[in-house]
């Protein structure tokens, strides 16, 4: 033995340890070091190959649960392993080392052995060299003004492109006073005194009483019938006077258009959206009077002119007159059929010439004519599609496109058209305006050479893989320049693991992600244990190898530590190196065994198929005998129950999140920002005041947010090199807690606005809501959607409370839900991401006792019953929430402090209830990121649960250093 029984039954003293690095291997050995590596320490290496790890400090170690032999210093400054002598007697000289191996006691000079640097381990070929600059002074500034950088919707005006002059004064006539779009209400001039009334109550000069609009409305009425009786008193029919009023309104309404629509050039205007609560209305008296006017001897006349220009028109087509026909020809497939009988017009629609995007789902029901029939459809359809293939075959390509886009409103057809005829950028244009699918809008703007909007686009709406994926087939080499913009944009956002999975696929560039995947190492937790095994494959040295053991052979959560993460993805890229890859494959095994299966297992198949993977791989002999791995069985029944710490911190902690490296980021307002170990050791500090932090999804970067008043300084911190550069002032805004890593969504007057954080200004790429629109409370945001109460104005000037949903990262709204009034209280209720509403509600009603619960309710569709949780406690406030994870903050029933109950999602079942002991309201505030949850209180307290609130991952107070 190496020690005498007495050392090896207790506790020492240890100023330095012995590693056998010969029989533990030299991983295991470096992780040991690490552990016990503090400023000061010094490691050298023996004859045999052991090492020498000097203590900067003695420490208090265990012999049976020491890294290695424990040493004590003696009086001269000798290090002695307990119970060793120098082999003659006498005492020890100083700066020796004496320490028995295999029998024999053995003497070296420590500074005679070899020095070794433990930084030498690190490999930092490729990494991105960052020099610190001043942040400049600390006090706020002026916001600056951020730049509208929305990219400008594409107008094309296919007609003039065509050469196609305007239209001739008949068709003019014919179709002037059809709607400009499928919304597009009946209206006319109110004649006299009634139109300038109609003027002043429009400007909120008189607001007619609803006394006075019932005398006048019953006034007219009676008018009317008084009319209608004297003219049968005559023996005239009655529907002459209808037919008057018909052709009267229409003359108005040609002479109103006349002189509002002269200077309207086609393709200059687009379909006005309708504002947001809006309901499109149905021209009532128009519908009435046109169809009395068909059931009358006039409507035969009305018929004989809809015939007359339909064959004039299907005549200039069969001809070829192609100048007439495009220029009097009619869209065919413009309005969405509603659910209701649609309105009937006596005039054909107008062709829709204003700019070229399909908006289907805000149009609202269009007018029918008496060419509306299936018969005329088709035949009008098969006109223009005969028409757009013999301008194609004529090369007339512009007319062609024409036709399919305006008049079929085939805008994919028109698209593909232009691209077969090398027309790329006005097909980008013309599919970017119809807002058709993103991979191809993509595509054709870098075949462009328009790169750049390309990659905004791709971004915006997530079409990256696609459009790369599109382009492959045919363009391998641009697809080869848009892995690597799309790499770089992603490097730019600081995410390095999303840099790596857009070259991989290609074998010639995986080289260049090298350094992102060093850097992804450095930031720890699953981002290293997904980086390690691409790092082998690329054949890495044995540095990388050791570490990814140390990993699989570590103790701590696995899905944290990142030894899931490894094991998933090494079960899928092998290393390059065979004996490497047998060895990693064994060990990954095992340690698959050990945790139960592969954690939450990120895409890559079931845990039985992903164990039969480094089975086929790893050392037959070594998994000959491993049982498959089995789930652990989660304990089921009460609600688990934790407690922070139970003393107030020294600094005060106004934002905090645990990361995936188990460290956590801590804002501590102008005292800076931390990075804290699980057990409250700093790690790294920066002196930037901070009182908010926006994570990116992916974990490499994050904003610092502080507020000066009206303003807000944003700085952007890089997680992987610990770089701080100052980015921004911005104007006082809520500001989403996550982002993706370059678009921030912020909320304020003017609605919602994305900013892109990684140009040298802010910008503004999207914006959101407007024309009367506003937010109530704030945003709620995931890595796919968000969601926001929305509060529009009605035509009658009544507000409309809805809850809005859109998916990211296109901002497709998906749906909207109308709320009462009391629901969307923002003292008392948040949004969640996935489109539910929380509310705290106290009890209520006549002969409610005084509170002493609270419940927490959840909006659902009308017609479900809403999940409830009725809690211990008069809540102060309404329930915090981060994406679809919610707390709950009440009083502790004896007073002592407070309780927290968190939840996700739609489950109104707490999933954790955490105790904060001595803690004074205000309420607890949450964080979700990744597979963590974060707990606040202001005293300088944090708690970092498992998602499903199972497990502690750490419990700190925040002091100062």
């Amino acid at each position: 033995m190496n020690a005498t029984p007495a050392a090896a039954s207790g506790a020492t003293l240890a100023a330095g340890f012995v590693l056998d690095v010969p029989v533990i291997g030299a991983a295991e050995a470096a992780g040991r070091v690490l552990a016990h590596w503090r400023d000061g320490a010094e490691l050298r290496e023996l004859p045999d190959g052991r090492w020498l790890l000097v203590l900067a400090e003695p420490v208090v170690a265990r012999a049976d649960r020491a890294p290695g032999l424990p040493l004590r210093r003696a009086g001269n400054g000798a290090l002695l392993a307990f119970g060793a002598h120098p082999a003659d007697g006498s005492p020890a000289e100083p700066g020796h080392l004496v320490h028995p191996v295999g029998g024999r006691t053995l003497t070296h000079r420590i500074s005679g052995l070899a020095l070794l640097d433990p930084a030498d381990w690190l490999d930092p070929t490729g990494l991105t060299l960052h020099r610190p600059r001043p942040l400049g002074p600390a006090d706020g500034g002026t916001a600056e003004a951020v730049l509208e950088a929305l990219p400008p919707r594409p107008r094309p005006d296919l007609r003039t492109a065509a050469g196609i002059g305007p239209r001739s004064e008949r068709a003019h006539r014919l179709t002037e006073d059809a709607p400009d779009g499928a919304g597009r209400r009946w209206s006319f001039r109110w004649p006299g005194g009634f139109a300038a009334l109609s003027r002043q109550a429009a400007r909120g000069r008189t607001a007619l009483r609803p006394a006075a609009a019932l005398l006048l409305g019953l006034g007219g009425l009676l008018g009317l019938l008084g009319l209608l009786r004297l003219l049968g008193d005559h023996g005239l029919n009655p529907l002459v006077l209808i037919v008057a009023i018909a052709v009267g309104l229409s003359a108005a309404r040609r002479r109103t258009g006349a002189a509002t629509g002269a200077a309207r050039t086609p393709g200059a205007a687009g379909r006005p959206a309708p504002a947001a609560g809006r309901r499109w209305r149905r021209p009532l008296l128009a519908d009435l009077l046109a169809r009395l006017t068909m059931r009358s001897p006039a409507g035969r006349l009305v018929a004989g002119r809809h015939a007359r220009y339909l064959r004039e028109l299907t005549r200039a087509f069969e001809q070829r007159r192609w100048e007439d026909a495009l220029r009097d020809a009619v869209r065919v497939a413009g309005d969405t059929p509603g659910t209701h009988r649609p309105w009937l017009s006596l005039t054909l629609p107008r062709r829709y010439a204003g700019e070229l995007r399909a908006t289907p789902e805000a149009a609202g029901p269009g007018g029918a004519s008496p060419l509306s029939a299936p018969t005329v459809h088709q035949h009008l359809s098969a006109l223009y599609r005969g028409a757009a293939e013999a301008l194609e075959r004529e090369g007339r390509v512009d007319e062609a496109a024409f036709v399919l886009a305006d008049l079929l409103n085939e805008p994919a057809e028109a698209v593909a058209l232009l691209d077969r005829h090398g027309r790329t950028a006005q097909a980008a244009e013309l599919a970017e305006g119809r807002e058709l699918a993103a991979d191809l809008v993509v595509r054709l703007w870098w075949r462009a050479g328009e790169h750049e909007r390309a990659i905004r686009t791709a971004h915006r709406r997530g079409a990256f893989a696609t459009a790369v994926d599109r382009l492959t087939a045919d363009h391998p080499q641009e697809a080869r320049d848009l892995r690597l913009a799309w790499a770089r944009h992603c490097r730019e956002a600081g995410d390095r693991l999303g840099a790596v999975e857009a070259v991989w696929p290609d074998e010639a560039l995986r080289p260049t992600v090298a350094a992102d995947l060093r850097d992804a190492v450095a930031l720890g937790g699953p981002a290293r244990g997904r980086a390690l095994p691409h790092l082998l494959a690329l054949g890495a040295g044995e540095s990388t190898k050791g570490l990814a053991l140390a990993v699989l052979a570590g103790d701590g959560d696995p899905r944290h530590t990142g030894r899931s993460a490894l094991a998933v993805a090494f079960a899928d890229l092998p290393a390059a190196d065979p004996a490497t890859d047998r060895e990693l494959a064994t060990a990954a095994a095992r340690a698959a065994v050990r945790d139960g299966g592969f954690g939450d297992n990120p895409g890559g198949g079931t845990d039985a198929v992903l164990f039969d993977r480094l089975s086929r791989r790893a050392d037959p002999l070594a998994v000959a005998d491993l049982p498959r791995p089995r789930a652990r069985a989660r304990a089921a029944g009460t609600t688990p129950v934790h407690t922070a710490p139970d003393r107030p911190g020294t600094l005060p902690v106004l934002d905090a999140a645990l990361l995936g490296s188990g460290s956590v980021l801590v804002a501590c307002g102008h005292a800076g920002v931390r990075l804290l170990a699980a057990d409250g050791r700093t790690r790294a500090r920066w002196d930037v005041p901070a009182d908010r932090l926006v994570l990116a999804d992916h974990g490499g970067s994050a904003l610092l947010v502080a507020g000066y008043g009206r303003v807000r300084e944003v700085a952007r911190l890089d997680l992987a090199t610990r770089a701080v550069r100052p980015w921004a002032t911005l104007p006082a805004a809520h500001f989403v807690p996550s982002f993706d890593g370059r678009h921030l969504i912020t909320a304020g007057q003017e609605g919602i606005s994305v900013l892109d954080t990684l140009t040298p200004r802010p910008s503004v790429v999207w914006r959101e809501l407007g024309d009367g629109q506003r937010l109530v409370g704030r945003i709620a945001r995931t890595v796919g959607g968000c969601a926001a109460v929305v509060v529009s104005t009605l035509p009658d000037g009544s507000p409309l409370t809805e809850l809005w949903r859109w998916d990211l990262p296109g901002w497709e709204l998906r749906s909207r839900r109308r709320l009462a009034d009391a629901e969307a209280d923002p003292a008392a209720s948040a949004v969640l991401a996935g489109g539910g509403l929380l509310t705290a509600a106290l009890p209520d009603g006549p002969g409610a006792e005084p509170a002493r619960t609270t419940t927490l309710r959840r909006t659902t569709e009308p017609g479900r019953p809403a999940p409830e949780l009725t809690v211990e406690g008069v809540a102060p406030a309404g329930p915090a929430v981060d994406g679809d994870d919610w707390a709950l903050t009440v009083p502790h029933p004896d007073g002592s402090g407070l309780l927290v109950h968190t939840g996700s999602g739609p489950s109104a079942a707490p999933s954790a209830t955490v105790a904060f002991p001595r803690a004074d309201p205000p309420v607890v505030g949450i964080r979700r990121h990744g597979d963590a949850l974060t707990l606040r209180h202001r005293s300088g307290r944090v708690l970092a649960t498992t998602a499903d609130g199972s497990a502690v991952l750490a419990a700190l107070r925040v002091t100062a250093d």
